[in-house]
């Protein structure tokens, strides 16, 4: 769990989550280490900070509360950001649409992570398992997209391949609501999206997690997955057709160049146009050991070059529209060089957005603050990055 604690709590055997400043402000080099001894928690107090953010998963945490210093006694500019910050990062109300969505979101990427093993060892994929779980994604997009689409860009490496099986589910599911299309048809998307990737079960291990480029050789190996998915769902009881096309055709293209079977135009299902489009849209704004993820804003511009050629330009801008053009959970600068992080989006004005105010870009942490940039004079100008600022988009996620 990430707590936040006073400074004076910090003790050997913890693991900060979070320095709580600017990378100006500190030498260490990164955010997030363990603190191994007295001399690094010395170094940590003489950053100057009030409070920190700790992972109680990953070290020790707090035996007992000491007091804690004086509001007086802090700087006026620490003391305001603490004051409105304080807190759990992960304490949202048991019941609010962004925990649940945590914790589904969680349990999503356990059962694709249980699935693909049980495929690998030659077993059945157990709907009784995925049904539910995929009735419930579909009516957490349902009921507030803006609380589950952000984790879809929070992955870890070892868990990539699940993880992008579980944002290409929610993602689907949003672009087919923005289609509007019945809501059995969406699950049935959704059951598809969610098990799209299962024939990478198939492939070797050294070729899925290979830390580099593909070879041509292995690239080709890799490109089986979508046969082995088709081949795999074949063999499921109670799979839709529209949910096999999703799987079976989410590499193919437009213009007929993509694979496994180069299908052109309207060859290729409506289900498979969008698994197409969602599935490279995710790839390409997720971060990989030998690949830097786009900012979506980048992502959804090179979606609309290539709807020239391979996708369909109508549902390419159907899926912005799903999404948002500054997609929620994203870092956007502002007309006045504060950074904000996008809380939800507004269908009437998607250009303006309700976002969190966290930073300024001259290195300063700002007191949060929701702007809802429709009543207000300020404006987005551009997109930026998490890691360029050192911020932790986790913690900025909409509440």
């Amino acid at each position: 769990m990430i707590r936040r604690i006073h400074i004076n709590q910090l003790r050997p055997g913890m693991y900060i989550h979070d320095l709580n400043c600017s990378w100006l402000e500190h030498n260490f080099v990164r955010n997030r280490f363990a603190v191994k001894d007295a001399e690094t928690v010395a170094k940590v107090r003489a950053i100057g900070v009030a409070e920190i953010d700790i992972d109680t998963d990953r070290g020790a945490d707090v035996v007992e509360e000491p007091p804690v210093a004086p509001a007086a006694a802090r700087p006026t500019s620490v003391r305001r950001f603490a004051a409105s910050s304080a807190r759990v990062v992960t304490t949202d109300k048991a019941g609010s649409p962004v925990e649940r969505a945590r914790r589904l979101h969680g349990e999503a990427t356990r059962i694709v992570r249980d699935m693909m093993g049980d495929v690998r060892l030659g077993r059945q994929i157990e709907m009784e398992k995925i049904e539910p779980l995929v009735e419930r994604m579909v009516d957490s997009i349902f009921r507030d997209q803006d609380a589950l689409l952000p984790l879809a860009r929070l992955k870890e490496h070892d868990d990539y391949t699940f993880q992008h099986s579980v944002s290409v589910c929610a993602l689907m599911t949003a672009f087919a609501r923005t289609l509007e299309l019945p809501r059995e048809v969406i699950r049935e998307i959704a059951v598809g999206a969610l098990l799209h990737d299962v024939g990478k079960a198939k492939v070797p291990d050294e070729i899925l997690n290979k830390p580099a480029k593909l070879t041509d050789a292995e690239f080709e190996k890799m490109k089986n997955h979508v046969v082995q998915s088709k081949i795999i769902l074949q063999g499921t009881p109670g799979i839709s057709d529209i949910a096999l096309d999703v799987a079976a055709q989410h590499h193919e293209r437009y213009d007929g160049t993509g694979y496994p079977n180069k299908l052109k135009g309207e060859a290729i299902s409506l289900y498979g146009q969008m698994g197409s489009i969602v599935d490279i849209y995710d790839a390409i704004t997720s971060n990989r050991v030998y690949h830097k993820g786009m900012a979506p804003t980048e992502a959804l511009r090179k979606l609309l070059e290539w709807s020239a050629m391979h996708f369909k330009p109508t549902l390419v801008q159907a899926f912005i529209r799903s999404v948002g053009i500054y997609p929620t959970g994203s870092l956007v600068r502002l007309e006045s060089r504060r950074l904000a992080v996008v809380q939800a989006q507004h269908a009437d004005k998607p250009m303006q957005p309700t976002v969190k105010v966290i930073f300024h870009a001259d290195g300063r942490y700002l007191q949060p603050e929701d702007v809802d940039l429709r009543r207000s004079q300020d404006r987005i100008v551009g997109h930026e990055d998490f890691a360029t600022w050192n911020i932790d988009p986790a913690r900025w996620l909409p509440q």
